[in-house]
């Protein structure tokens, strides 16, 4: 058999059909088709060879065509039991995934891209720098992977890995319709995060999908957005809770807002208050977050009596709000840690 294959002959991340189709193509029987597609996505097969109910000459024949799995190139667990992983890519290119275990569920925090190009000034991701977008049969990988290594069903995905998911946003869709109908995860138990560019919430809103949908804010004005990321420069606040706004009305869905607590940055009552200003009115949730210290820069996370002062703020003025401190902190595995090494 021909094994010289192009990226778009990748098995995982194709449907029902197409995987009917494939099997038909090497001369199988049609029912092979739903047998293929079973061990892809309920089993997490690595590799055609690992699938018992094939004839052993057929699996044989096709041990080598690319399933589209990744490599645990390096794993590490957190004394709260949080996994990090570097995933090598079939391009050799390193991503981080990070699996969160709860007594009830278990969480992965996806990368939707090899690095990020927005240079939040706070996060690890973008100060490595920009290579590619991912394929929505790669973000796929990365849930079965953290299924397999945990055996146990994965129940959430927050696409808030490496990566700015919107710039990458039909792969992105297509691997959320993939999570949902193939290894069968409910859409609103993922979700997608953005520090927001222009157009691309309303873009998002009208793919219609149910997803709970988390926007990077950050900061209460657009002085210190700018301050904290450079690409607000060219979308600014008032733009950004605009496009929000119409989000709501299309999808009839709220927006959670991420709010990273920055001490003496972003925390003041002030801060606070501005950013009533900006949610008073339509449906919100803000998920306030202790900053996770990153080596490059020196910000710090503010004491629990501050951060305890800016949420009864909020809930004060009716603006519903909770304190979310990040999982895997030791492991460089929390919330703006992810940096694709070993640190």
């Amino acid at each position: 058999m021909n094994l010289s294959v192009t990226e778009s002959d990748v098995l995982l991340g194709k449907s029902l059909a197409e995987l009917t189709a494939w099997m038909e193509q090497q001369g199988q029987p049609a029912y092979r088709g739903k047998q293929l597609y079973q061990w892809l996505y309920q089993k997490g097969a690595r590799s055609l060879a690992e699938i018992s109910v094939f004839p052993k000459q057929f699996r044989e024949s096709v041990a080598d065509y690319p399933i589209g799995r990744s490599n645990i190139h390096f794993r590490a667990v957190a004394p709260d039991k949080t996994r990090k992983y570097l995933l090598q890519l079939q391009d050799g290119l390193i991503i981080e995934t990070v699996g969160i275990p709860t007594s009830k569920r278990l969480t992965v925090c996806v990368s939707s891209q090899v690095g990020c190009p927005m240079d939040c000034d706070f996060c690890a991701t973008g100060k490595g720098g920009f290579t590619r977008n991912l394929k929505a049969y790669e973000i796929v990988d990365q849930v079965l992977t953290v299924q397999n290594d945990f055996g146990q069903r994965v129940s959430n995905v927050v696409y808030m890995g490496m990566g700015e998911p919107l710039i990458n946003l039909d792969e992105v869709a297509k691997s959320v319709k993939l999570l949902n109908q193939d290894v069968g995860i409910g859409q609103r138990s993922l979700t997608v995060s953005t520090v927001g560019l222009p157009n691309k919430i309303r873009e998002l809103a009208e793919q219609k999908l149910q997803i709970t949908f988390a926007v990077s804010l950050h900061a209460s004005n657009q002085a210190l957005r700018e301050q904290l990321i450079p690409s607000a420069q060219h979308y600014s606040l008032q733009q950004l809770l605009a496009e929000c706004r119409e989000y709501v009305e299309i999808t009839g869905r709220r927006v959670t807002f991420e709010y990273i607590l920055l001490a003496g940055v972003n925390d003041n009552p002030e801060n606070a208050q501005e950013l009533i200003k900006h949610l008073r009115g339509f449906q919100t949730h803000v998920n306030l977050i202790p900053y996770n210290p990153i080596s490059e820069v020196d910000y710090q996370r503010p004491d629990k009596q501050r951060i305890k002062q800016f949420q009864d703020i909020l809930q004060q003025n009716k603006i519903a709000v909770t304190v979310r401190y990040s999982r895997g902190l030791s492991a460089d595995a929390a919330c703006g840690q992810l940096r694709a090494s070993r640190r």
